[in-house]
C-alpha cells in the first residue's frame, strides 16, 4: 500500500513538481494551497508525512505545525518544513516548535527523497520505541489497572529527534507536559543575569523531566537542550492530569521523583555555597560519571563549568591539577577517572 504524503505549498509550480516527484517515487500525494486547508486535510487523511512551506497566506507553516501538534492523532506525523529563507533563526524556530526536518528551496529530487525516506525510517524506529516506552511506564507504575489509559497516554506522545545542541524548550515557554528521554542526554540549564550558563541537571535514557512545570501549570524557568543526538517523547499535560487523578500510586511515584529532584538541587546549592573549587569539581566529575554510567566520558569544559558553577578557566586549571595528581586522564573532551575514591574524599 502506498504511503500518503501531504504537501502544503502556496506556490503552484513547487507544489505540483514536488507532487510529481513523489508520485514517480511510488508515494500517494495530496496537496493544499494554503495552511488552513492543509490542517483540514491532515486531520481528515492522517498522512504518513507532511511537507509544509513556511511563508503562506491565511495560515503560515508555524501556525500549521502549532495546530497539528495540539491533536494527538496529528502530533506524531513527521513534519518537514520548506523554506526559501536561509537564516539560522528561521530554521531554528521551526525545529524548536517540533518540526522533524527542513528543506531549503530550491532543492533537488534526491534531497527531497532522502529527507522523506530518512524521516519515515525514523518513524518506524519510533514505533518500535512505543512498545519499549509502554513497558517502561508499566514498570514505573506496577499497580496501574487501567492499561487502556496508559495506552492512550502513550499513543498521543510526540517523539522528537533532537540534534546535538538543539533546544527542546526555552525559559519562558509554556509547559506542554512531561518529557521522557528515550535515547541520548538532555541538559537543563538557566542563564544568569550576567549571561553565564548554570546547568542544573542532565537527564539520560529512561528519565523524566519537566514534571514540576507540568503539574503546577507554569511556564518553564529553564532551558532544555540536547547534549548529543537524542530522542524524547512528550506526555501531554491534560492526559497526565487525567491519569494521575485516577491513580494514586502513579501520583505518589511522581511525588517521589519530584522529591529526589529537589534534594539534588539542594545538594548542588550547598556545594556551590560552601565547597572549595577542587571539591566542587570533584563532585561534579563524579556526578557526570554517574549520569554516563562509566568512569570514562566526554564532556566539554563549558558544560563542566556550568554544572559546577565555575569559570571555564578555573575548570581547565583544576583539571590540569587533577591530571598531574593522577586523579584523572584527559584527552580532548574525553575524561577518564583514575581514582574515584580520592575524588570522593576530596577535602574541602
Amino acid at each position: 500500500m502506498k504511503q500518503t504524503i501531504l504537501i502544503i505549498e502556496d506556490n503552484t509550480d513547487i507544489r505540483e513538481s514536488t507532487a510529481e516527484i513523489l508520485e514517480l517515487a511510488g508515494y500517494h500525494t495530496i496537496t493544499a494551497e494554503n495552511g488552513k486547508l492543509g490542517v483540514e486535510l491532515a486531520q481528515k487523511q492522517l498522512p504518513a508525512l507532511i511537507i509544509c512551506d513556511i511563508m503562506m497566506p491565511e495560515l503560515d507553516g508555524y501556525g500549521v505545525l502549532y495546530l497539528l501538534s495540539k491533536q494527538p492523532e496529528t502530533a506524531v506525523i513527521p513534519f518537514i518544513f520548506l523554506t526559501a529563507k536561509t537564516e539560522r533563526i528561521d530554521m531554528r524556530k521551526g525545529m524548536e516548535m517540533g518540526a522533524d526536518d527542513y528543506l531549503t528551496k530550491p532543492f533537488d529530487d534526491m534531497e527531497l527523497l532522502n529527507a522523506i525516506e530518512g524521516r519515515l525510517a525514523k518513524q518506524q524506529k519510533h514505533q518500535d520505541f512505543y512498545s519499549q516506552g509502554l513497558r517502561k511506564l508499566e514498570d514505573f507504575s506496577e499497580s496501574v489497572n487501567d492499561f487502556e489509559g496508559l495506552k492512550r497516554l502513550l499513543a498521543s506522545k510526540k517523539v522528537r529527534s533532537l540534534k546535538k545542541g538543539q533546544l527542546l524548550y526555552f525559559d519562558g515557554d509554556t509547559s506542554q507536559g512531561i518529557y521522557l528521554v528515550l535515547t541520548g542526554k538532555v541538559k537543563i540549564s538557566k542563564i544568569t543575569e550576567d549571561g553565564r550558563e548554570l546547568v542544573t541537571a542532565i537527564h539520560s535514557a529512561d528519565q523524566y523531566f519537566g514534571i514540576y512545570d507540568a503539574l503546577v501549570s507554569r511556564t518553564h524557568t529553564e532551558n532544555a537542550e540536547a547534549v548529543e543526538e537524542s530522542t524524547v517523547c512528550l506526555l501531554y499535560k491534560e492526559q497526565l492530569d487525567d491519569i494521575l487523578q485516577r491513580n494514586a500510586n502513579l501520583a505518589m511515584q511522581f511525588i517521589h521523583l519530584l522529591s529526589e529532584t529537589v534534594h539534588e538541587k539542594e545538594e548542588q546549592l550547598i556545594q556551590m555555597a560552601y565547597h572549595s573549587v577542587r571539591k566542587r569539581l570533584a563532585e561534579t566529575l563524579l556526578r557526570v560519571s554517574e549520569i554516563n554510567g562509566s568512569e570514562t566520558f566526554k564532556i566539554s569544559r563549558n558544560d563542566l563549568a556550568a554544572m559546577a558553577g565555575m569559570a571555564t578557566e578555573t575548570v581547565s586549571r583544576t583539571l590540569s591539577d587533577f591530571k598531574e595528581e593522577h586523579l584523572l586522564d584527559k584527552k580532548g573532551a574525553e575524561i577518564s577517572l583514575l581514582s574515584v575514591e580520592k575524588l570522593r574524599k576530596m577535602k574541602n
